[in-house]
C-alpha cells in the first residue's frame, strides 16, 4: 500500500479513522425510506487494487446494492436488512465485523450515526 494514496493521508503512519472529516451528501431519492439520511466516504487508499476507506451515514432508513466488502462499524448502530437474498437482520455497533456480496440488496436503518471501516 502506498502512504500516500489518498490526498493527505499517510497509511504509514496511520489515521485516526474516528476523526477524518466525511463530507455527507444527499442519496439518491429512490434509495431513501424514511428520514432524511446523508452518507459519505472519506478513500484511504487502495491496496491491490482494493479501496480500503471510511464511511458514514445519519439516522435514517435506506435501500442499498451492495459490491464484495468487509467493514467493521468504529461508531454508531444500525440494523442491516438482507432483502435480496432474504436473510436474517442483524444489528451492528462498535466492533462488528460484516461481510457483504456484490449484488445484494440490503436496508439499513440508523438509528445513531454509523461510521465504519470497509474494504471494498
Amino acid at each position: 500500500m502506498s502512504g500516500t494514496d489518498a490526498p493527505g493521508v499517510d497509511l504509514f503512519t496511520g489515521v485516526d479513522a474516528l476523526a477524518v472529516g466525511v463530507d455527507h451528501e444527499a442519496l439518491p431519492a429512490d434509495a431513501v425510506v424514511a428520514g432524511a439520511p446523508v452518507a459519505g466516504v472519506y478513500e484511504l487508499g487502495t491496496f491491490g487494487g482494493t479501496e480500503i476507506g471510511v464511511w458514514e451515514m445519519t439516522p435514517g432508513v435506506a435501500t442499498d446494492t451492495e459490491v464484495d466488502e468487509i467493514f467493521v462499524v468504529l461508531s454508531g448502530r444500525a440494523r442491516i436488512a438482507f432483502l435480496d437474498p432474504v436473510r436474517e437482520a442483524i444489528d451492528v455497533g462498535p466492533g462488528s465485523v460484516v461481510r457483504l456480496t456484490a449484488g445484494m440488496r440490503t436496508e439499513w436503518t440508523v438509528t445513531e450515526t454509523l461510521r465504519k471501516v470497509y474494504v471494498a
